[in-house]
């Protein structure tokens, strides 16, 4: 069965972006014959001092009867709702406008009803013309995050057909197309170079802004832009099974989504459906029957508290701030797929971290280099680094990359002798030195004197520690290690701040897990872990009743996401359709996680007000509409409260639009 507020998005906002231009025109055709109306209106006339004509009553039904005409589309969506058995709002609009306008055409042909309400039920129609309008439009500035992603892709493709290229719409291509992209041009479906070499940049899946090098056999993405060059790719992955296929279909999932607030807001349309009506048949019965006013004045005031009660706020109040959410959390790098978690990240006591990949790189590399004698540290990474150039170790590779990215020019070598599992001995520049590990030092009695305290403390710490060596003694350390993100240090301060704690479960043994820990700040670890115990720490730091997020791969991590209250899959680069988690970061980086909890603080406190300023009204509304308030003299008129109504509404509408100027930082 349907909510209320889903038959009210095929009422308005719902319709279409299109349709805030039909609202709008709507709008000034109803508003031009509005004027002949008022004027056409007995107490208007009389107030002006005008003397009614004959014609009077018979042109405010023929005018009133065109504008009741613009409101048909009211009971369209009124027809949705009964059939789907969730009398929401649509059904209180129609019920308003039908009633009052009935009314009014029983008085043109029955003299002795008097009253008629041609210009109060036009004018109602015409703001809830113009509400919608305002709806339709803020559905659309919200955002469409499916169609921002879509028009990542280009629209057609240079296939190549026997050599010949032919352009196709992107619809058309199948895995194993090949397709030819020039420079400028956006990559359209995931595949392999085949030939040619180009900067890509794949900032909209990765977020680095850094364009990337990219050469015959390398992957390429979906949405990507080719910067330069020319590139013939062969497609290993086309539509919905593309990076922003994959994309797509978790946006469309999470828009299928509802937050708690949502069943709120849809049980309280539903209810105040009911409530409307009710108030309304008492009005009538208690005006007439028990305060002896004449039918027509109780009808007005009956017909005031229909209109007035359309729980349009209400309906609004969440689906507004949940499209800007979608939209803004695409902007910052993430997919909420159930956006019933927003309420479980905003009270999060716990993030935990898997370590490696997601707190460290993944990749060994340099993280020390430390100098004992009168050397530099660059003398001796220049040293390490030219005589493991020819070494295809991983620990060799490493000290030449860290090398090369820190600008070290490396020198040519000879005499080169590898010691199998120990390291390595070479002349440079007629001098003998020698790089490897203490047992080599030992061997080749080289003085470890000035060394031995450093090469202690890292290699403490788990860290894989390289001694470089002249003849005599040791010139300096070299450590490696997984290197720890330099994101990670802030993601870890801001989360403290936040007030939120920070565990870390890693396979890895104790010393490497205390070292990253101290190093990061975090407040718990747990070391040597099997992935398929990774759920059972979860459970651990959740039996205190803490609200736990876990952050993971989601490849081994899928029992402990799926044991946390939220999990946080990292689906960094296009492995993006992570089936484990709530949550799907697309970038590799712990920083997201902050902006997650701080985006889902801000959401729930403007789905609250919403709440609150859409429930509050309709509680000081419907009694006042109802004539509660008449002792003192207070009445509503139903123009009054269409006006009022749709105010309401731009107020929800407007606070949800202000969540698009917050900074996640």
């Amino acid at each position: 069965m349907k909510h209320s507020h889903d038959c009210h998005s095929h009422g308005s906002s719902g319709m279409g972006h299109g349709s805030a231009g039909t609202f709008l025109k709507r709008f000034w055709i109803v508003t031009f014959l509005l004027i002949p109306l008022v004027f056409a209106n007995e107490m208007i006339m009389e107030a002006i001092g005008l003397d009614s004509f004959i014609l009077s009553k018979w042109i405010g039904f023929g005018i009133a009867t065109i504008i009741f005409g613009f409101s048909l589309i009211f009971f369209q969506h009124a027809w949705h709702e009964i059939k789907a058995r969730a009398y929401g709002m649509m059904t209180l609009v129609s019920i308003a406008v039908a009633s009052g306008y009935l009314f009014s055409v029983a008085a043109t042909f029955i003299p002795s009803l008097e009253a008629d309400f041609y210009l109060e039920i036009s004018t109602l129609i015409w703001v809830l013309l113009f509400g919608h309008y305002l709806e339709a439009k803020s559905g659309a500035a919200a955002g469409d995050a499916l169609a921002e992603v879509a028009k990542l892709l280009p629209k057609q493709a240079h296939k190549l057909v026997d050599g010949q290229e032919v352009d196709v719409n992107i619809a058309e291509l199948v895995k194993g197309d090949i397709v030819l992209v020039k420079p400028g041009e956006k990559i359209p479906a995931d595949g392999l170079i085949q030939e040619g070499s180009a900067n890509i940049d794949e900032a909209l899946i990765s977020g680095e802004s850094k364009p990337v090098e990219k050469t015959v056999g390398a992957e390429v993405v979906a949405g990507a832009i080719c910067l330069d060059g020319s590139l013939t790719i062969t497609l290993t992955r086309v539509g919905e099974h593309s990076t922003i296929g994959q994309i797509q279909t978790l946006i469309a999932q999470a828009q299928q989504t509802k937050p708690n607030s949502q069943r709120i807001a849809d049980k309280a349309a539903a209810v105040l459906t009911f409530v409307a009506g009710i108030t309304a048949l008492l009005t009538i019965l208690v005006w007439t029957f028990l305060l002896g006013e004449t039918f027509v004045f109780a009808v007005t005031l009956a017909i005031t508290v229909l209109v007035i009660a359309c729980p349009h706020a209400l309906g609004l109040a969440i689906p507004t701030v949940t499209t800007i959410t979608t939209s803004l959390a695409v902007k910052n790098g993430f997919f909420i797929k159930n956006l019933a978690k927003i309420e479980v990240i905003r009270k999060a006591d716990y993030v935990v971290f898997d370590k490696t990949g997601t707190l460290t790189t993944g990749q060994f590399g340099v993280t020390d280099i430390v100098a004992t004698g009168s050397l530099s540290k660059e003398d001796i990474l220049h040293i390490a680094a030219s005589l493991e150039q020819h070494s295809s170790h991983i620990i060799g590779e490493s000290i030449v990359k860290h090398a090369k990215d820190s600008k070290v020019a490396l020198s040519n070598i000879s005499a080169f002798k590898n010691v199998a599992g120990k390291g390595i001995t070479a002349e440079l520049d007629g001098k003998r030195y020698v790089v490897g590990n203490k047992t080599l030092m030992s061997e080749m009695n080289i003085n470890l004197d000035g060394a031995e305290a450093e090469y202690k403390t890292l290699s403490k710490k788990g860290k894989t520690t390289i001694l470089i060596a002249d003849g005599t003694k040791v010139l300096g350390l070299v450590a490696l290690s997984d290197a720890i993100k330099p994101e990670s240090f802030e993601a870890v301060n801001r989360l403290h701040v936040m007030g939120v704690k920070v565990a870390m479960l890693t396979g890895d043994n104790i010393q490497v897990a205390k070292s990253v820990a101290e190093e990061l700040g975090i407040d718990t670890y747990f070391a040597e872990v099997l992935p398929e115990d990774k759920y059972e720490h979860i459970k651990e730091l959740q039996n205190d009743g803490s609200v736990v997020l876990m952050v993971g791969d989601g490849v081994n991590d899928a029992p402990a996401l799926t044991q946390a209250n939220a999990g946080i899959a990292i689906g960094a680069g296009t492995d993006v359709a992570v089936e484990a988690g709530d949550v799907v970061l697309t970038r590799n980086n712990p920083e997201d996680i902050v902006r997650l909890i701080t985006l889902a603080k801000k959401v729930y406190s403007k789905m609250i007000q919403n709440l609150v300023w859409a429930l509050g009204y309709n509680v000081v509304a419907i009694p006042a509409a109802a004539g509660v308030f008449a002792y003192w003299g207070f009445f509503l008129r139903p123009e009054i409260g269409a006006f009022v109504m749709s105010l309401s509404t731009v107020i929800v509408v407007a606070n949800a639009m202000l969540l698009k100027r917050i900074d996640l930082g």
